[in-house]
């Protein structure tokens, strides 16, 4: 009852924060929009937009000097302290993060909520663990339940919030963690849909089940995202670790430059780009009336702006970039299962499973891609084909020895820091296990 009430005591505190943060995020995009829409009305006065932008860019550059455990979606520092290998500053995070994150948005940067929400929900969590002064056994319990209600809140997903927080963060199983964690998911979601309304962040229209004689394109697509999940892997590492590896230890400032600077020019030339995709999907999603050149357009441009972002180590989440990517994926697929069968009522259900499988692909967390994208449709009837898409994407992904996304950031995050003297280490800290021995068992 204690890890229950404690859990919706989380789940009340980050649904709350969380809300304000999106409600942030979406008048910083809509106040964006509506000052780039009229300064490139007014000929020479567009030239302010990029004096703004250096400002902008300089004070999220010392934000990120200011705590630097903020760089980034936030979600491997968040599996670094569930293992205990980091101690992050929880109030300064929560303050420094959520102005980062409104300040990005203004900005246009190619950036998604989902894991800023995970971080600060996690770090609630934590703080409200130290300022009930428990243990870290139960601290330890309470940042994944902080973790699963921003992920909550921030897709109104309640199950993918429990699932996130086990398949990804926590990665062990038990009942004190799936009762706490289910309280903090719920809670939250309620909260933030008081606050938000009860639609979800990604609406998927009403789209037909596939008969099973379509199928064969289903593990197609399933095999098509793998491959996709891996090469988006694959490419964002790259430009983190060859395009801004040699910046990593100067300035933010030189490395935030060029996604401004990129940022800055997408607002007048290319706007759907900018943000975390919601013009995107609104595309997409009306997908008959879009041409096929620009939704490969989109795909491409879209998946460079978020790589540039992401590299430069840009305090902002991957997850609704990846969302985006995903129904550009299904759409392309759908157009070309469209053009050989003449079957057009089922274009909406590639885009679905194409959100699923690059997920599946790219995160490795294949149980959390089925249950998330049923709760973005609310759609029973297609679980067998999302189940089946996430399934062999995932194991395509594997094949190809693509690393799963945030456990490559997790590692790259561990050998960044120094050994044993590492800020806030918590290697020296008791920390009591239970193993179930089942029956049977050697």
């Amino acid at each position: 009852m204690r890890l229950v009430a404690q859990g919706s005591i989380v789940g009340l505190v980050a649904g709350t924060i969380i809300a304000l943060y999106r409600f942030s995020l979406s008048h910083a995009e809509t106040l964006l929009r509506i000052a780039t829409q009229w300064l490139a009305r007014r000929g020479a006065l567009v030239l302010l937009w990029p004096c703004l932008l250096v400002v902008l860019c300089v004070v999220v550059a010392w934000l990120m000097m200011l705590e630097p455990y903020t760089q980034g979606s936030g979600i491997p520092q968040v599996d670094a302290e569930v293992a205990g290998r980091i101690d992050m500053p929880w109030y300064r995070v929560l303050v420094v993060k959520f102005c980062e994150g409104t300040l990005c948005a203004f900005s246009g940067l190619s950036l998604g909520r989902e894991g800023p929400s995970v971080k600060l929900g996690s770090m609630v969590g934590k703080g409200g663990s130290r300022v009930l002064q428990d243990g870290r056994d139960r601290e330890r319990l309470m940042v994944p339940c902080g973790a699963a209600a921003g992920m909550s809140a921030a897709f109104h997903a309640p199950l993918s919030g429990v699932l996130f927080a086990i398949e990804e963060i926590h990665r062990e199983f038990s009942a004190a963690l799936v009762t706490s964690v289910m309280a903090a998911s719920v809670v939250s979601d309620f909260v933030s849909s008081q606050v938000l309304g009860i639609a979800p962040l990604v609406h998927f229209a009403e789209f037909a089940s596939l008969p099973h004689d379509m199928y064969a394109f289903v593990i197609l697509l399933g095999i098509v995202c793998g491959v996709c999940g891996a090469a988006h892997n694959a490419g964002m590492f790259w430009v983190q670790d060859a395009v801004f590896g040699p910046l990593e230890r100067r300035s933010p400032v030189l490395r935030l430059a060029g996604p401004f600077a990129l940022a800055g020019i997408c607002a007048f030339v290319f706007p759907d780009l900018m943000c975390g995709g919601d013009a995107i999907l609104e595309r997409v999603l009306d997908v008959g009336a879009q041409p096929t050149n620009l939704l490969v357009a989109l795909l491409v441009g879209k998946y460079l702006f978020t790589a540039f972002c992401f590299g430069a180590g840009a305090p902002g989440g991957t997850l609704l970039p990846l969302v985006v990517l995903g129904s550009l994926v299904g759409a392309i697929y759908g157009r070309g299962v469209v053009a050989l069968t003449g079957m057009e009522s089922f274009a909406n259900s590639f885009i679905v499973l194409g959100v699923a499988g690059l997920f599946a692909g790219s995160i490795h967390a294949p149980v959390t891609a089925v249950i998330l994208v049923f709760e973005l449709t609310g759609n029973l009837s297609a679980l067998l084909s999302i189940s089946m898409v996430s399934l062999i994407a995932y194991v395509t992904a594997c094949l190809l020895r693509g690393e799963a996304f945030y456990e490559h950031l997790y590692a790259r995050l561990l050998g960044a820091m120094p050994g044993e003297g590492s800020r806030g280490a918590l290697r020296h800290q008791k920390l009591v296990r239970t193993f179930v021995v089942g029956p049977g068992s050697y």
